[in-house]
């Protein structure tokens, strides 16, 4: 082959800083589509985007060039100084330090996009932490539940 073609969906979860209860409808209508042009900027394709007030949840196709950190870097990092500058009310809105990155196979598109669209309706029934908790679990991702909410 003279080219080389990557498929590396990854599901990306991450809050706001102490689980602030910040994203508000307005500021989320606008927030996920200028992460959609971050993405785009940097080679990825935001398949999916969605939350609730404290939390987001991405479903990225990443390029073979970009790893998990820098792309959650150049988002969290290009979307908070986007909120600062655009959103006066918003000037204490933090990212936390930390995300969740989980890769995903091409036959869970729909069910993870899915996921992501109903979070309003998840939320109502599970809490963030408990959630994340069982993303880590999922993924056989070893953990200390002591410094995971940190």
């Amino acid at each position: 082959m003279s080219h080389s073609h990557v498929s590396q969906l990854i599901h990306c979860v991450f809050s706001t800083k102490e689980r602030r209860r910040m994203i508000t409808p307005e500021l989320q209508s606008r927030l996920f589509p200028y992460i959609g042009g971050i993405a785009r900027e940097n080679k990825m394709k935001l398949i999916s985007a969605g939350g609730i007030e404290d939390h987001v949840h991405l479903l990225l196709s990443m390029p073979k060039t970009l790893n998990i950190s820098k792309a959650m870097q150049l988002i969290k990092g290009g979307s908070s100084k986007w909120v600062h500058d655009t959103f006066v009310e918003h000037q204490l809105f933090e990212w936390q330090e930390g995300y969740g990155a989980f890769s995903i196979g091409i036959s869970e598109v729909e069910r993870t996009v899915k996921y992501i669209n109903d979070q309003a309706e998840h939320h109502r029934a599970k809490d963030f932490k408990t959630e994340y908790i069982s993303f880590l679990d999922r993924h056989f991702i070893e953990y200390d539940a002591r410094f995971v909410f940190d």
